[in-house]
C-alpha cells in the first residue's frame, strides 16, 4: 500500500501545486509550473464541482509556510512519518489549508494511522472540498480501518466525480490487497470494470484478487484480458508471471519475466517476480542464476525502496549467502513496509539467530505467532466469502 500512496502523493500534490493552491508566501520550487496567481481550486481528480478558493487576503506565519514546505516535500518523496509533525505545525496557519489537511491526511494512512485521518478528510469534504482526490483518499483510510461498507460507498462517491480515473480503483484495491481482505478488493475492482471495461490492470489485479480467494481457475480468463488487452505491455509479462506462480509453473513464471525484462520492462514488480522465481527454483549461490536473481532484486531496491516484496525477496537472498547484516536491515525494512506478512518474521528469525542474536530472533518469532494466531481467528469468525479471503494465497510471495 505504501507504494500506491506514494504514487498518489505524487500526483495530489502536483494537482495541488499546479491547480495554484499555493500562496504567494509559500516557496513553490518543487514544481515549475505552479500558477501561484490562480484564484481558483484545482480540478482534482477530474471532479465537476471542485469548490473555488477563497480570495486570500493572508499575510501568513512565515514559519507555519515554512513548515508547510518541508512536509509537502517529505510527503512527495514518501517520508511520510518525518511529514507529519511538520504538517501539523502548519495546520490552521496557512494560506493553504487544503494541502496543509491533504497531505497530513495521506501521512497518516501512509503509516497505518487510518483512525487519525478518518476526521481529517471527513472534514476536507464537509468544508467544501467533497472532491474525487478527497473521497479516493477516505476510501483508502476506511478500508484501513476495517471500516468496509464505508470504504466501498466513498469508492462509489469518488467513482461517481471521476468514474474512468483507473488509479482510484487501483489505490484502493491496493489498501484492500493490504488488509488481506480480497472480497472487497474484488468488489472494488469490478466497481472500476464496469466503467473501464478494457482496463489491463484492473483485470490484472481482478485476476489476483481472485487467486488469492482460491479461484484461480476463475482467474484464468482474467490474466489472459491482461495480456491480450495489453500485449507486449508489463501487465501482460506481469500477468504471465503471476499466473504461473499460482499454478506453481516456476520455470514458466521466470521464462515470461525474463522474456518481459528482455523487451525493456525492466519494473521493480518484474524483476522481483524474477528474483522470486528464480529463488523458488532451488538455485544456490554460486550458480549463474542466483548471480542473475541478485541483479534482478539490487535492481528492484534502487527502483523503488519502498516495495516490502522487494526487501523481503533479497533480504532472503543474503540470508542464503550468510550476509546476515545486509540480510537483516533488508527484512526490518520489509517489516516496516509491511508489518502483517508473516513471512519476514520467519527469515528475521533464522537471521538473527544465525547473527547470534537470540533475543531478538525470540521477538520475531513471537509476532509471527501473533500473526498466526490472528489469521487463524480471522478465518475462524470470518462469514462466507470472507473465508476465503483470509484463507487464500498470499499477494506477495514468501520465495
Amino acid at each position: 500500500m505504501v507504494r500506491r500512496l506514494f504514487q498518489f502523493s505524487e500526483l495530489s500534490i502536483k494537482r495541488v501545486i499546479a491547480g495554484g493552491l499555493v500562496a504567494a508566501t509559500l516557496l513553490t520550487g518543487i514544481y515549475s509550473s505552479a500558477q501561484s496567481n490562480s484564484r481558483s481550486m484545482p480540478n482534482l481528480s477530474g471532479a465537476p464541482n471542485a469548490a473555488r478558493r477563497e480570495p486570500v487576503d493572508f499575510t501568513g506565519d512565515k514559519q507555519a509556510e515554512a513548515e508547510l514546505e518541508k512536509g509537502t516535500v517529505l510527503t512527495r518523496t514518501g517520508k511520510f512519518a518525518e511529514a507529519i509533525p511538520h504538517l501539523l505545525a502548519a495546520r490552521g496557519k496557512v494560506a493553504n489549508s487544503y494541502a496543509a489537511n491533504f497531505n497530513l491526511a495521506l501521512c497518516y494512512v501512509a503509516t497505518g494511522q487510518s483512525q487519525r485521518a478518518i476526521p481529517v478528510l471527513t472534514e476536507l469534504r464537509a468544508s467544501g472540498h467533497d472532491n474525487g482526490e478527497v473521497n479516493n483518499l477516505l476510501a483508502q483510510a476506511y478500508v484501513g480501518d476495517s471500516q468496509d461498507q464505508k470504504g466501498l460507498e466513498t469508492t462509489r462517491r469518488a467513482a461517481a466525480l471521476n468514474p474512468t480515473n483507473e488509479k482510484l480503483y487501483i489505490f484502493v484495491a491496493d489498501a484492500c490487497t493490504s488488509r488481506q481482505n480480497y472480497a472487497l478488493g474484488l468488489q472494488v475492482v469490478d466497481l472500476g470494470l464496469n466503467h473501464l471495461p478494457n482496463s489491463a490492470r484492473l483485470h490484472f489485479e481482478r485476476a489476483m484478487f481472485l487467486s488469492s480467494l482460491d479461484q484461480f481457475d476463475n482467474a484464468k480468463n482474467d490474466f489472459e484480458l491482461a495480456r491480450s488487452l495489453a500485449p507486449d505491455s508489463d501487465i501482460a509479462f506481469l500477468a504471465a508471471a503471476q499466473e504461473a506462480f499460482f499454478a506453481g509453473n516456476i520455470a514458466e513464471a521466470v521464462r515470461a519475466a525474463r522474456d518481459g525484462i528482455s523487451k525493456g520492462h525492466e519494473s521493480f514488480m518484474l524483476l522481483t517476480l524474477l528474483g522470486e522465481a528464480l529463488l523458488r527454483s532451488g538455485i544456490t549461490p554460486g550458480q549463474p542464476e542466483f548471480e542473475e536473481a541478485r541483479r534482478a532484486l539490487e535492481r528492484a531496491v534502487s527502483q523503488r525502496a519502498d516495495y516490502a516484496s522487494s526487501q523481503l525477496t533479497v533480504g532472503k537472498l543474503y540470508l542464503m549467502e550468510g550476509r546476515l547484516a545486509d540480510s537483516i536491515a533488508h527484512l526490518e525494512m520489509a517489516r516496516q513496509l509491511n508489518p502483517g506478512n508473516a513471512a519476514i518474521y520467519s527469515n528475521l528469525a533464522a537471521a538473527y539467530r544465525k547473527r547470534g542474536k537470540l533475543t531478538e530472533a525470540q521477538d520475531a518469532l513471537a509476532t509471527l505467532s501473533k500473526l498466526n494466531q490472528a489469521q487463524a481467528a480471522k478465518i475462524r469468525d470470518a462469514p462466507g466469502d470472507r473465508k476465503a479471503s483470509y484463507a487464500g494465497n498470499p499477494r506477495e510471495h514468501d520465495p
